[in-house]
């Protein structure tokens, strides 16, 4: 039913009078009995009784009143609603991503979105690249960070940035102490290493298959901050991120010559889908910050 006839009539049932409602709604008398009439017959009831004191709501008018002060509140909440998602004074951000982007690229991003926007609510999901593509493919997340290649023609895919890859080692290990490290030096050494088949173990098993290395894997796990302690507790080696490398600690980073392993992350959301105001506006944050 068209909110306008709904509107003129509670203009009418509010002022008693057919003249002061086409004032204060801005049309003229004709049109707005007019208005009442179409509304009338949609509903095949008389709402009005029209006399010398004005128009007198029947029974059934005030049931229609009560009825429509309702709809064409429940209307406004609504309104207000979607302005304040595009204001970005509401709504939230449904986001994934690996344990790098998680723990070290999406807590700055997320922070300064809050602090301009701090009523939009995140809601976090940590998995592997082909995980976390799934669900936005799926709807369930609107927004993926991931290892690039993805290959999958229902995404957008926008790159974020080049996230090196190092070896890390405790301060006492013998590699430490060597003013050059080569390849080759890492042949057979006790390696604590991301888990098998997620994006970022592939390239970093694939850079060593090229130099023709073979290292030993002794353990495997998915977060840089448990790899850190593993390798500081066990005195094992291990690729992880730059971005995941403390400040100071008893961990450093070991540069190894000819060795250079690098991966792209990007953002990627499901190409029939227009994100929400709150996910396009945090997407556009991030690599801003990413640049």
């Amino acid at each position: 039913m068209d909110l306008v006839l709904l509107r003129s009539f509670l203009a009418v049932a509010e002022t008693g009078a057919i003249t002061e409602a086409a004032e204060r709604i801005g049309v003229t008398q004709p049109a707005l009995s007019r208005r009442i009439q179409q509304l009338e017959g949609h509903l095949g009831v008389e709402l009005l009784v029209r006399g010398r004191k004005g128009a007198q709501l029947t029974e059934i008018g005030r049931l229609v009143q009560s009825e429509a002060q309702g709809i064409v509140a429940r209307y406004e909440q609504m309104r207000e609603m979607v302005s304040s998602h595009q204001r970005l004074e509401g709504g939230s951000v449904r986001i994934g991503g690996g344990a790098t982007a998680v723990s070290f690229i999406l807590p700055e991003a997320i922070a300064a979105f809050q602090t301009a926007h701090p009523r939009v609510r995140f809601q976090l999901r940590e998995a592997g690249s082909s995980g976390i593509a799934a669900d936005v493919v799926a709807g369930q997340l609107e927004l993926g960070v991931v290892t690039l290649p993805v290959s999958d023609r229902e995404l957008d895919v926008t790159p974020l940035t080049t996230d090196r890859i190092v070896l890390v080692a405790r301060h006492d290990h013998p590699l430490a102490r060597r003013r050059r490290v080569r390849i080759q030096d890492l042949a057979d050494q006790a390696f604590v290493a991301f888990e098998a088949g997620s994006a970022l173990r592939q390239i970093i098993d694939g850079k060593l298959r090229e130099a023709g290395v073979e290292v030993k894997v002794v353990m495997e796990l998915r977060s840089i901050p448990t790899i850190l302690h593993m390798v500081e507790s066990t005195g094992n080696l291990a690729f992880v991120s730059r971005l995941g490398m403390p400040h100071q600690g008893e961990v450093i980073a070991i540069n190894v010559q000819g060795l250079r392993i690098e991966r792209r992350l990007a953002v990627i959301a499901r190409r029939a889908t227009r994100l929400s105001p709150a996910a396009a506006a945090f997407s556009r944050r991030l690599r801003a910050l990413q640049r």
